[in-house]
């Protein structure tokens, strides 16, 4: 009785199910890699010649030694963690076994860890939800030294919410925010509501409404930017099809996320807070730091960044005033003083100082795209933090590390941008798409590529129609070949983003923008679905939110195709529409009796062999509806001359393949016609073996 008491005890804890079996899952790979290794047996008994009290095993297995009080140094579990190592396996003991002893230092230790982490986390949550003190469980939290297992607070945190009052729910959300970046890493956050998705069908078992509540808490997560949007995507695909996870990814998408001003609808579905959210604080903070650089008054910034009462926060304080420094060049002395005189008040502490430094640093790259000199501005405020006092000197030796790794990757991007303005501005005088295709294959950056089409179109923005219809048609082109659907997506993305920037100098560029993007959904270059993924993952008002929204509405219009296919005069460059018109007359012509010679010309006057897969597919198609084999005739003759590459062939086929449900519907034999071309195919060569 007193044993189905414990193991009750140990399943409404959540532990039984979980950390249990992860617990013995480590135990288990360490007693094997025990049993098989020589030097582990020796480490171990030279560990318990000494005392395993102040030894422990790291995660690569090596054995080392701690402190035997206090928080046991950096890296170790802490005063809180330990665990008694007085008690020891008796050899005298009816039920001793050998085996178990070297396993105590693995998998009880391990359990004793998950559950005394859990245990204290439990606590700091109640104490939380009891008192609304962010700063004292933020506090609580760090003095655990247990960073590795942050991600069972989220899924604690959340799973406890989830059972309370819309308070304590938004009093979750507002911690996690607090959490993020300083405590709790986006990596972390991302495996706790992954493992509360994987959880979510336990959990309504005793929350009817669990599926609802989860999803409206990873929406606020999304929206607060603690989540990425993408997390969802990926979730999707860890998730099994009977799950209730799926449900609450569908919710997300559906009722929340997609909705109209769906960030201020989920920020206040639980009624607010007093607390500050993470949007209202980065608002405050670049409010005082603008009206810092008005009057310079560096005591009244300071008092105002006391009043936010966010000290654990300070960090974005540090980050937002050195980017200020660095795109307002008047501004980096104010800066310079105001930081250091939050030092010398120990109003940011130097842990805080240090992160705001390091967040800076790790996305230098991206300033150094709008401010060239942004790199070497940010290495002149380091060396005069360093050399007034007031920043820690151990941050050169941490970045120093990927210092030149660094250079190295910003000086391979600086080339790429020159040398693709060149191509461009070749392109825009010649009109000729495969001389560009052949330039961007010697390159060889394909990783790049969402970068190439941001520069595309900024400099198509700044010129004439004929320009823009060249643009659009060179991207039709390149994702056929080169680019992928995501290299378009990312390349809009990062164009919407600088959307702002680019209307300082181009007055018309948001509705010019919105033109690009309606006409990339009409060439099939991007699906409707795209501008909703694209919306998504650009910031809370962005500009660019508005240029997705009017290109959805030219879409959306009657008539859109014609319209936009001529929105820049149409006439000028080349068309995924004009080219598959021409194919299928082409096509038509030669299958009603005419020349092969003619056809043949035909396809060669197209000047598209990044194309010719279209020959190839619309061939396939027409061969079954007009139950004609001698279409199959052209392609043959076109693959002897190398007019149709096997590349091309195999993709034409591949085409086919994908569509062949849709094929179904009019062709009721179109699997076994397709088979039979396949094979055709095989017997002559025409396809690689990959296929």
């Amino acid at each position: 009785m007193i044993g189905g008491e414990k193991m009750a005890s140990l399943k409404d804890e959540g532990f039984l199910t979980e950390e249990q079996r992860e617990a013995q899952s480590i135990a288990a790979q360490k007693a094997e890699a025990l049993s098989s290794s020589p030097r582990s047996k020796a480490g171990l008994a030279e560990t318990h010649a000494k005392g395993a009290r102040n030894v422990r095993r790291t995660r690569s297995g090596k054995l080392v030694r701690v402190k035997k009080d206090g928080a046991g140094g950096k890296g170790t579990w802490g005063m809180l963690l330990d665990t008694d190592t007085d008690s020891h396996m008796d050899p005298n003991d009816p039920n001793y076994d050998s085996g178990e002893e070297s396993d105590q230092l693995d998998g009880t230790t391990i359990c004793n860890l998950v559950h005394d982490y859990k245990k204290s986390i439990t606590t700091i949550i109640k104490e939380y939800f009891s008192t609304g003190d962010v700063c004292l469980a933020v506090t609580d939290l760090r003095d655990l030294s247990s960073d590795e297992y942050h991600h069972f607070f989220v899924k604690k945190l959340v799973s406890m919410a989830m059972d309370r009052r819309a308070k304590e729910k938004e009093m979750a959300s507002v911690l996690l925010s607090a959490l993020y970046a300083d405590v709790i890493s986006s990596s972390q956050i991302r495996q706790g509501f992954l493992m509360l998705l994987e959880s979510v069908d336990d959990l309504a078992l005793d929350i009817l409404d669990a599926v609802d509540v989860l999803a409206l808490f990873i929406a606020r997560a999304v929206v607060d930017e603690i989540l990425p949007p993408v997390f969802l995507t990926k979730a999707k695909k860890t998730l099994p099809e009977s799950s209730k996870g799926l449900c609450v990814i569908q919710t997300v998408e559906k009722s929340y996320l997609s909705a109209p001003h769906h960030a201020e609808l989920v920020e206040r579905k639980w009624g607010g807070t007093t607390q500050l959210i993470v949007e209202e604080v980065k608002k405050k903070i670049a409010d005082l730091l603008r009206e810092y650089i008005e009057n310079g008054d560096a005591t009244e910034a300071c008092r105002c960044i006391r009043e936010l009462g966010v000290s654990f926060f300070h960090h974005e304080v540090v980050k937002r005033a050195l980017i200020l420094a660095v795109e307002i060049h008047t501004a980096e002395p104010l800066m310079l003083k105001l930081l250091k005189k939050t030092s010398e008040e120990f109003l940011i502490s130097p842990s805080q100082m240090t992160k705001g430094f390091s967040r800076l640093n790790e996305s230098l790259d991206d300033l150094s795209l709008d401010v060239p000199a942004a790199k070497s501005m940010y290495e002149n405020i380091v060396n005069v933090a360093i050399s007034d006092g007031w920043l820690d000197p151990s941050l050169l030796k941490s970045n120093g590390a990927d210092e030149e790794f660094k250079d190295e990757v910003y000086d391979r991007l600086k080339k790429y941008k020159e040398e693709t303005v060149n191509i461009i501005r070749e392109y825009f005088l010649s009109d000729d798409i495969l001389e560009l295709i052949r330039s961007l294959e010697d390159l060889g950056a394909a990783k790049y590529n969402p970068i190439f089409i941001k520069k595309l179109i900024t400099l198509a923005l700044d010129r004439k129609n004929r320009e823009k219809e060249m643009a659009s048609a060179l991207l039709s082109a390149l994702s056929m070949e080169m680019f992928s659907r995501e290299d378009v997506v990312d390349g809009f993305i990062m164009l919407l983003e600088s959307t702002e920037d680019t209307a300082l100098d181009i007055l018309n560029a948001s509705n010019e923008l919105a033109l690009f993007l309606a006409r990339a959904v009409i060439d099939d270059v991007l699906a409707p679905l795209n501008l909703e993924e694209i919306n998504s993952m650009l910031p809370q008002n962005c500009r660019g939110r508005e240029t997705v929204q009017m290109a959805r509405s030219l879409v959306s219009a009657r008539h859109a195709g014609e319209r936009l296919l001529r929105c820049w005069g149409g006439g000028i460059g080349w068309t995924v529409e004009d080219a598959k018109d021409k194919i299928i007359k082409l096509l038509e012509e030669y299958e009603s009796g005419g020349d092969i010679r003619e056809a043949r010309q035909c396809i060669r006057d197209l000047a598209m062999p990044f194309f010719i897969h279209e020959v190839v597919k619309k061939a396939l198609v027409m061969a079954m509806e007009k139950k004609n084999d001698r279409l199959l005739g052209l392609l043959q003759e076109c693959f002897s001359e190398g007019l149709i590459t096997v590349y091309q062939m195999t993709k034409g086929f591949a085409r086919v393949k994908d569509g062949l449900d849709d094929i179904a519907l009019d062709i009721p034999n179109a699997e076994e016609k397709f088979q039979e071309y396949v094979d055709h195919a095989r017997k002559h060569g025409w396809l690689l073996p990959s296929f």
